[in-house]
């Protein structure tokens, strides 16, 4: 791809920064969740060790897979023509976007639907898409993809919290170091369905319990559509953490309203309004059980470390 001459003003990360970048790589990630269907379209811009990573354009599209998978464990005929015809509409823009690479990935709902591998099939035959479908553990390894390492205080540890539509990833850090990963079928869906049993929750807690770190602070980092909504419902600016105290009073709050109220009052869209106080409820319950009192929300997640994976295997292969 030629270098472009155009000035940048990145005002995503540094808003006085002007500069003419070295390189500049365009990339696309598809994210199939279990409560929507995402497309990022990001560009990463490069001079010398500096590196700005900027989301040009994310498209979102409400199609709750999970409500068909979670209960009876396939994708419904409407559902499935629903996920096809969006995936050919995501398949022209990318071929508009001209990126250097994509990368489309199907979580939680699609590994559990017993139909999800002929639809995979169907997807590739139709959009011409190469779609994954990928477990919990890979999903947990493209989300630190997005390098949250390097965001973290060298003297503390975190606790990672990625809540879905269909499941919860959980990754321990300690300076700087990622500890361990674990996925739990736990979600926002799953929830909203009446589908999680108590043993589930009981071995979610437990696990947190065996590894949370003794010797050092422990904070959390909030991951999800969900909790992305949550901090612009607190009082946090940018880079500020949400007190625990304070996601108590907004999950009190968005139970106060029933779901007609979340979306006139709080002005939530539909099939967010629904499932947040479940996510709340996940999220609340894991800072109380690592007795952490604040919680980051960087607003990433798999689309964004879909994108900087990509650009790592093309850094390295320079």
């Amino acid at each position: 791809m030629p270098k472009s001459s155009k000035k940048f003003r990145v005002t995503n990360r540094d808003p006085e920064l002007n500069w003419v970048p070295d390189s500049e790589q365009k990339y696309a990630a598809i994210d199939i969740g279990s409560n929507g269907v995402r497309l990022l379209l990001s560009k990463v811009m490069t001079t010398g060790a500096h590196c700005v990573f900027a989301k040009e354009s994310l498209v979102r599209m409400p199609i709750r897979l999970g409500a068909d998978v979670f209960r009876h464990q396939a994708i419904s005929p409407q559902k499935e023509e629903q996920l096809v015809s969006t995936l050919i509409a995501f398949s022209h823009l990318i071929k508009a976007y001209e990126p250097r690479d994509y990368r489309a990935c199907a979580t939680s709902a699609m590994r559990e639907a017993r139909n999800g591998a002929s639809i995979a099939a169907r997807i590739k035959e139709e959009s011409q898409l190469n779609l994954e479908v990928i477990d919990g553990g890979v999903e947990a390894e493209m989300i630190f993809a997005s390098h949250i390492a390097e965001t973290l205080h060298p003297d503390r540890a975190y606790l990672y919290i990625d809540v879905g539509g269909g499941s919860t990833e959980l990754t321990f850090f300690a300076r700087s170091e990622r500890l361990i990963s674990r996925s739990f079928p736990i979600g926002s869906v799953r929830l909203l369905n009446r589908q999680v049993s108590q043993s589930v929750w009981d071995d979610m807690q437990a696990w947190v319990l065996k590894y949370r770190p003794v010797d050092i602070q422990l904070s959390a980092i909030g991951s999800g559509g969900n909790m992305n909504k949550i901090l612009r419902l607190s009082s946090s600016k940018f880079d500020k953490p949400v007190s625990f105290t304070e996601l108590n009073e907004i999950d009190a709050m968005l139970n106060s309203y029933n779901i007609e109220e979340r979306i006139r009052v709080l002005h939530l869209r539909p099939d967010r309004a629904d499932v947040i106080i479940h996510a709340s409820k996940i999220f609340k319950s894991i800072m109380q059980w690592g007795e952490i009192d604040e919680i980051f929300v960087p607003q990433f997640g798999l689309a964004d470390g879909l994108v900087h994976h990509m650009h790592d295997e093309y850094v390295k292969n320079q």
